[in-house]
């Protein structure tokens, strides 16, 4: 069973920084395109940031310059740094993989969601 488990939610003042982690567990064979989407209240889910197998990066316009998204591999984990936030940067973010298991196919996987609040 392959489970992404998220952190580092929260409460921030805007202008402040928060960073997200999502650890993948299970027996994994490889993790392909991973990152982030975000949902605000009464609005569609949408793609906040995703990073492919090799480093590429894929922003939303409306983060890019202020989140930074990494991977690090070895611990089947990605991170995104978020700085400069504003209050329209308050939604649930979950976290995104193409994993292949050992001796299985390529599925997506989807976190539980962890809330990210921007307010004073």
């Amino acid at each position: 069973q392959v489970q992404l488990v998220e952190s580092g939610g929260g409460l921030v003042q805007p202008g402040g920084s928060l960073r997200l982690s999502c650890a993948a567990s299970g027996i994994i064979s490889s993790i392909y395109t991973t990152g982030w989407y975000r949902q605000a209240p009464g609005k569609e889910r949408e793609l906040a940031a995703v990073i492919t197998s090799g480093g590429s990066t894929n922003y939303a316009a409306s983060v890019k310059g202020r989140f930074d998204i990494s991977r690090e591999n070895l611990k089947n984990t990605v991170y995104l740094q978020m700085n400069s936030l504003k209050p329209e940067d308050t939604a649930v973010y979950y976290c995104y993989a193409q994993i292949r298991r050992v001796l299985g196919n390529v599925r997506d996987y989807w976190g539980q969601g962890t809330q990210v609040t921007v307010s004073s």
